[in-house]
């Protein structure tokens, strides 16, 4: 049988630590959530790999490297709404719901959002609400968001998620200029955002966030 708790320690140590990630909420919430719930259960040997997870149709669980790195770039606080965009079966989301008082995870895919309340529950995550819809849109009703995190490339953000930010806020993404990506943090002020590089990475471009090209006549 696998010991999948020290597979988690294992992937603090040598993947999260090593990334000059020390933050104790962070360190806390990636020992404590089992990463291989929320993955098929083909997959559940791979779960804590440093790699990103194939989802399949186009999606990846970040690798924990990716994650653990945002989430410090983005200093998540006890009385923080975040809204956690594309968050497949729900890994992310309770990991940052360890950290911050309320979740709302958006995911697309019927059957990954259908699996993600039980998955949740069953690690305590309580403090998240799952929003099955368009990942570009958002989930407006529930915001505006303190933080955003998006769980996937992005070449062009959404403005309906720039939107959704509050003003004083900050979102991370990982913007994808071929197979090279950049993980940048903005901040929200006057209603708009200005971006800060925080290190590189890289994942597929979620659906909705690809760069439309105008035609020129």
């Amino acid at each position: 049988m696998i010991d999948f708790a020290a597979r988690r320690h294992m992937m603090v140590d040598t993947q999260v630590r090593p990334s000059d990630v020390t933050k104790f909420p962070i360190i806390d919430a990636m020992l404590s959530v089992p990463r291989e719930l929320f993955v098929p259960d083909s997959l559940r040997e791979a779960a804590y790999a440093g790699d990103n997870i194939d989802l399949g149709r186009g999606r990846v669980m970040l690798e924990p490297r990716t994650l653990a790195k945002m989430l410090d770039a983005l200093a998540v606080e006890g009385d923080e709404l975040v809204l956690d965009v594309g968050s497949g079966f729900g890994y992310s989301a309770a990991v940052v719901a360890r950290m911050a008082q309320a979740v709302v995870a958006v995911e697309e895919n019927e059957a990954m959002a259908g699996e993600a309340p039980a998955l949740l529950s069953e690690v305590g995550a309580d403090n998240v609400i799952v929003h099955q819809g368009p990942l570009a849109e958002g989930a407006a009703e529930h915001g505006a968001y303190d933080v955003i995190l998006v769980q996937g490339g992005v070449n062009q953000l959404p403005e309906a998620l720039v939107a959704q930010l509050k003003d004083g806020g900050r979102i991370a993404c990982l913007f994808m200029e071929g197979a090279l990506g950049s993980v940048r943090i903005g901040y929200k002020s006057g209603g708009s955002v200005s971006w800060r590089f925080a290190f590189n990475a890289g994942a597929p471009v979620l659906p909705g966030f690809e760069r439309h090209t105008a035609f020129v006549f």
